[in-house]
């Protein structure tokens, strides 16, 4: 479904583009996605001289749940001593955060085309359960413990 903008991307920067096919939810459940882009960046960088890459110029990037799971990767890569540091992430209206879907910017989006609020959380249920019978619960914020909720305030809050 990218391999057009991917193809334009490498043409007008000059740049190699990888792009990884992961697998899909709902048939698989978190963190099969994960583990195959990590695992698709891991030997994309143990084997970069074999691409002929500097090493200092890899860049990851994703848009929708690819950008969190470029954010993922980046994260996970980010204290390795034994691979070349990642120089940027690029991230395009990533999913990022699931934990409350009535913060100020689901609710100021809640009806962008194909950014629809209700979307947002049923895609997020299918990639982790694969299973979307709590959608009522996740929309109206039920689905997080009190406790847990105030522990994650000072990251996930209107303010």
């Amino acid at each position: 479904s990218h391999e057009r903008i991917c193809q334009y991307v490498a043409k007008e920067s000059g740049s190699l583009v990888v792009s990884v096919g992961y697998r899909l939810a709902p048939e698989h459940k978190y963190p099969a996605a994960y583990e195959d882009c990590l695992s698709a960046t891991l030997h994309f960088l143990q084997h970069l001289q074999r691409y002929g890459v500097d090493p200092a110029r890899v860049i990851v990037c994703g848009d929708s749940a690819g950008g969190n799971l470029a954010a993922a990767v980046s994260q996970t890569l980010a204290g390795s001593s034994h691979l070349p540091k990642l120089r940027a992430q690029i991230l395009i209206y990533p999913g990022l955060q699931a934990l409350d879907f009535n913060l100020p910017s689901y609710q100021q989006n809640r009806g962008v085309p194909l950014l629809f609020r209700e979307s947002a959380a049923f895609y997020s249920l299918q990639y982790l359960h694969g299973d979307t019978s709590g959608l009522e619960e996740v929309l109206e914020g039920s689905h997080i413990p009190p406790d847990m909720r105030l522990k994650y305030r000072k990251w996930v809050s209107p303010d």
